[in-house]
């Protein structure tokens, strides 16, 4: 029996981050989290049209579905300042076409998200992996899909197959340990790979936004992370931005499940989960009064986009928006630069109303005509 559930932990890698987040629920009070005014919330999409390694023409086909059937889902959605819902597209670029890029850029350009990098490689060397990168921003940039400071792109990553800094313990699907500080060299200044459980790679902290402590050289460098608070100085260094993750009941008593927010065809956006999210309190230690919901999808593929763009997630957007009236919170869409832009401003001390900074750090990218 017990060999049996030690096999089960293994499995899913429960042993990782199960104690740190029993700790953690121990630590928050019940009168922290009712703190909560503002809600931030965020889709991280690992939007990959040649998922699954189909064809050039099914890309386009997703693309394509994406482009017309995204604004209707949006249409009439307002949050507490009238903004309809921001979709990050972490677009890989491992996959670049210009025309799958610019397809998903219109919606860009129409005011319904932004874009931030994603990746899958494998077998590289610090320098063959820059030499991927720097092609990559170029590719981005020829569609000025990335904010520019001091001439340098300004990016947000989500690493491929969640193997941030060779994370796996058989060295496939990265190969560099110092991704991080390559990262930040390239003009990536922030994190969002996490929560990746059931994962080996998932850290062994949890429901936190936080700032590498050891040394970022080191094979999964991230494990040793501080959370952030007010009054934290922002280091020169990726700041590690991990959505909700919990042990949460199934609907209907049907057993308990690993909830780490991600959204999928067969298990979509829903009530339960938004308050499953929004109960883990991930959150700028000092400024309880602002919650991060972080979640993310893999949109492309047909299977997740049926949910993605119909009816299950548009009924979860009306639900959402009618439990925030309720519980008198203010609910805010936003982009994955415009949450690290809030959470930077709480580190600041800044506090009241979070929509004054979703443009104060990272500006906005001017987005134009693609090549």
């Amino acid at each position: 029996m017990i060999g049996t559930v030690l096999r089960k932990l293994q499995e899913k890698q429960l042993q990782r981050w199960v104690g740190p987040w029993l700790r953690d629920r121990a630590a928050r009070t019940r009168d922290e989290r009712a703190t909560v005014t503002d809600v931030l919330f965020c889709v991280c999409d690992h939007h990959e049209p040649l998922w699954g390694n189909v064809d050039r023409a099914r890309g386009l086909e997703r693309v394509e579905r994406w482009r017309h059937e995204y604004p209707k889902l949006a249409a009439g959605l307002e949050d507490a300042g009238g903004r309809g819902p921001r979709h990050t597209f972490f677009y890989p670029g491992d996959q670049y076409d210009p025309e799958l890029l610019e397809g998903l850029a219109e919606l860009a350009r129409a005011g319904h998200g932004e874009f931030e990098v994603h990746l899958h490689h494998e077998n590289d060397t610090e320098a063959s992996l820059r030499a991927t990168l720097e092609e990559a921003l170029a590719n981005f940039m020829r569609h000025g899909l990335l904010p520019v400071v001091e001439g340098k792109p300004r990016w947000v990553f989500i690493h491929g197959n969640w193997c941030l800094a060779n994370a796996r313990h058989d060295g496939r699907m990265c190969g560099v340990d110092a991704e991080l500080p390559l990262l930040w060299s390239l003009g990536c200044y922030a994190d969002m790979t996490f929560p990746s459980a059931p994962d080996e790679s998932q850290p062994g902290w949890v429901n936190a936004i936080a700032q590498g402590t050891g040394d970022p050289a080191r094979k999964r460098s991230y494990e040793a992370a501080e959370p952030v608070a007010v009054g934290t100085r922002r280091r020169e260094s990726l700041l590690l931005v991990q959505g909700p993750l919990a042990l949460a009941l199934r609907p209907r008593g049907r057993g308990v499940r690993i909830e780490n927010g991600d959204l999928q065809g067969n298990d979509p956006p829903t009530l339960a989960r938004f308050r499953s999210w929004l109960d883990q309190h991930v959150h700028v230690a000092g400024r309880p009064e602002w919650a991060f919901v972080k979640v993310h999808t893999h949109g492309a593929p047909e299977k997740n986009a049926f949910a993605m763009l119909g009816e299950p997630t548009r009924r979860f957007h009306e639900e959402m928006l009618a439990e925030c009236k309720r519980r008198k919170l203010r609910l805010h869409y936003v982009s994955a630069r415009e949450l690290v832009n809030v959470a930077e401003a709480a580190m600041r001390g800044e506090s009241g109303d979070p929509r004054r900074f979703f443009d104060v750090g990272t500006p906005r990218a001017t987005v134009v005509g693609g090549p």
